[in-house]
């Protein structure tokens, strides 16, 4: 059996918007530990949305990544020499950690301009239901549906 499940971290909510979600993104978003510059990203990404809308930029943001979270996913399973991709459910706190990951992969890896443009633009397109990591969370459903023949092999 496998050692004990190491306990959750407590995150304490962000100063300016009071919102875990916030902070578990900066955390995410964070390089080489530097919280602030990655606060000062967020920040001005939320307040470029803002501006860009004129609706609250957290309702946005919330929304983005409502959008963006995986609800099944595939995990490789190896069942007598072969290797099945078997769909499998996504727990909460792991849609939301993979959904904050994603949207901060695909702004970092266009070109041009600052990182808080390119977030808030990504973060505009995920509120709307389109963009790359929309793209990639439809992809990865859609991987999920075409095995699901697999899924009696579920661990």
């Amino acid at each position: 059996m496998r050692k004990a499940k190491p306990k959750k971290r407590i995150i304490l909510p962000d100063p300016k918007y009071r919102s875990e979600v916030v902070a578990k993104f900066v955390n995410h978003l964070m390089l080489q530990g530097k919280k602030s510059t990655a606060y000062t990203i967020i920040y001005g990404a939320l307040e470029i949305v803002e501006q860009k809308t004129q609706q609250n930029g957290l309702d946005i943001f919330q929304r983005a990544i409502d959008n963006v979270r995986p609800t099944v996913e595939v995990k490789s399973r190896r069942v007598g020499g072969a290797t099945f991709q078997v769909p499998t459910e996504v727990k909460p706190e792991r849609s939301l950690s993979v959904g904050m990951k994603w949207l901060i992969k695909y702004a970092r890896d266009k070109s041009g301009k600052s990182m808080k443009e390119k977030l808030a633009n990504d973060i505009l397109a995920a509120a709307k239901g389109e963009g790359s990591a929309v793209k990639k969370r439809d992809d990865t459903h859609k991987m999920a549906e075409a095995n699901k023949a697999f899924a009696h092999f579920r661990m």
